[in-house]
């Protein structure tokens, strides 16, 4: 009997989980922001390049009447206002993975949060040893933060070769270090503070709790509020971005009707509309049916119904930050103009140096380090499948720390133009380094899979980052 393969689709169907429309989402903004990121930097050098920073520095404001209620550059409307809506993805994310992901278990929790926690402090201190005091010294968070859409996107064009945890474990582990960035960001790189604009966001925070609590599952109530907590902490001197994440947090996570409710609700909605087809004196068509257009306008409302806010704004969301908020933010800020750079003198340069060895070795030590101290003792386990080897290469992919390095970067360097360009070389030389290395182990890597590397009471290694293949310390 000759059987023709099937295409993948009708193999697999149609309908894939959220994760792998995650990861798939995550592939092409990664394609894009490669795109843009490239073409930047070649823009910059060119006769034009300075049209650029000219573009970005012209002001925008918002007036009523006579009076100026906010201005500022679109480089600062960008940086501070479009990127809020990524730290509400961001946000989003997080709560996820907090109630029902990777991070909802304190065992499956535990070591992407030691091996982030590592992986932020140890680049932090490289940082700090090579630039330990002077206007250069405020950078030290620079290299503490992890692209997700490059990294996961480079290690989802190795899927077939590498075990499906392995890229689980990489999204989780960058998005606790996306909370520890947030929380940097917060605590360390905020201006004088506005003592009434502060307390009117925590007013706007408590009206939006409010709202959750109250029911409230409309999602322009938390538009108009998340708007005005914006404007608050951006004059209160906190980061205005940090009001994403807090917002965030206070949108619905709960639907309004529960799987069960939504399935009585289709058969009867699916009867209705059965019995009206066959009506003879229905014309079977909604266009001109008011019954069926009825009952199809119900329909969408029960599926609405179904899916919480919070569902419903990441999906919503998502596609606008990935294809068009940071391929923007990517425009405003990766341009290194290369003539105002002094040569390899410049890559040598403490701060350049500080930020290249922070992301590559200080990340790759960091996590790789961390996570074999929190196995060791027992505080966490290998996820299934997943060898040292791959857990090695995730701390190579995870020195790429292109859009929060460089938006902390323009936090750690407002005034100064020349350490931010000597950043904006570290990050983006650390983060081509990284990728290389980090794709050309994982491929490397490909088919070592560690058969029962998941044990329950399981607290060593067996296998040694060095080799890849050896034993981890002494036993």
């Amino acid at each position: 009997m000759d059987l023709k393969p099937y295409p993948l689709e009708t193999l697999f169907g149609r309908i894939m989980s959220p994760f792998e429309r995650f990861l798939k989402q995550t592939t092409a903004g990664g394609i894009v922001l490669i795109g843009t990121t490239v073409f930047t930097i070649l823009f910059a050098n060119t006769p034009w390049g300075g049209w650029i920073h000219h573009l970005f520095e012209q002001t925008v404001g918002i007036t009523a009447g006579r009076e100026v209620f906010l201005r500022l550059t679109l480089h600062h409307w960008v940086n501070e206002g479009l990127m809020a809506l990524f730290f509400l993805l961001v946000g989003l994310e997080l709560k996820r993975e907090f109630l029902v992901g990777e991070l909802s278990s304190p065992k499956d929790a535990a070591l992407p949060m030691v091996a982030a926690a590592g992986g932020m402090a140890v680049p932090a201190l490289i940082y700090f040893l090579l630039n330990p005091a002077g206007p250069a010294a405020a950078g030290w968070g620079i290299p503490m933060a992890t692209d997700i859409a490059f990294a996961v996107g480079i290690l989802v064009l190795l899927a077939w070769r590498v075990p499906r945890n392995v890229i689980i474990f990489l999204t989780a582990l960058a998005i606790v270090d996306d909370l520890g960035a947030v929380l940097v960001i917060a605590i360390f790189y905020t201006q004088a503070i506005d003592g009434a604009s502060l307390g009117s966001a925590g007013v706007m925070l408590l009206f939006l709790t409010m709202l959750n609590r109250g029911g409230i599952r409309h999602p322009l109530p938390y538009v108009l509020a998340g708007i005005l907590l914006w404007i608050f902490l951006l004059k209160s001197g906190v980061h205005a971005t940090i009001g994403g994440v807090l917002l965030a947090f206070t949108i619905p996570a709960k639907p309004a009707h529960t799987p069960e409710q939504f399935d009585r609700s289709l058969e009867e909605l699916k009867d209705a509309f059965h019995a009206e087809t066959c009506d003879p004196e229905s014309s079977g068509n909604p266009l001109s049916s008011l019954r069926m257009a009825a009952l199809a306008e119900a329909l969408e409302k029960e599926a609405i119904a179904v899916q919480s806010p919070q569902q419903r704004i990441e999906h919503t969301l998502a596609p606008w930050v990935t294809f068009g908020v940071i391929p923007l933010f990517a425009f405003a800020n990766a341009g290194v103009d290369f003539s105002t750079i002094e040569g390899w003198e410049a890559l040598a340069d403490p701060v350049t140096l500080g930020v290249v060895l922070g992301l590559v070795l200080g990340k790759f030590a960091g996590i790789s380090g961390a996570s074999w101290l929190a196995v060791r003792t027992g505080l966490a386990v290998l996820p299934r499948g997943v060898g040292w080897i791959h857990l090695c290469g995730v701390s190579w992919l995870a020195g790429i720390g292109f859009t929060m390095s460089l938006f902390i970067s323009q936090l750690a360097f407002p005034g100064d133009p020349s350490l931010a360009e000597k950043a904006k070389l570290g990050i983006l030389s650390a983060s081509l380094v990284a990728a290389v290395i980090g794709f050309a182990w994982m491929y490397l890597a490909g088919g070592t899979r560690e058969k029962g590397s998941r044990h329950p009471g399981s607290t060593a290694p067996d296998t040694g980052c060095a080799t890849g293949g050896g034993t981890a310390g002494t036993s």
